[in-house]
């Protein structure tokens, strides 16, 4: 299962959506979407500034969170970025490892 930390901010009739359901319909309804690609909600919360919304989910692959971020942000009423996140054990294993590069100039 990967995690990924989420951001996202209502636009147009999402705002309106909001209002009119209020915030935890809204986590609900992520809960759900969730659950119907087998991940789980960590953490949700609703901020002010440049982003609306922000949490953290698990879903078993990558696939699952693009389906999801294509189909939030298909509805035209939500636009949500992911953000792949890794531990620290994650790093160490990426540390191990020797890809080839050339920078540019070089």
């Amino acid at each position: 299962m990967t995690k990924y930390l989420f951001e996202a901010n209502y636009v147009g009739d999402g705002i309106k959506g909001l209002m009119r359901e209020g915030g935890t319909k809204r986590r609900e309804a992520l809960t759900e979407a969730l659950s119907s690609v087998g991940g789980t909600l960590e953490c949700f919360y609703y901020a002010f500034g440049d982003v609306d919304v922000l949490g953290v989910f698990e879903v078993p692959d990558q696939t699952d969170a693009a389906a999801l971020s294509l189909m939030i942000n298909s509805s035209g009423s939500v636009d949500v970025r992911l953000k792949p996140l890794m531990t620290p054990e994650d790093i160490d294993e990426a540390a191990k490892k020797t890809p080839s590069y050339r920078a540019p100039g070089q």
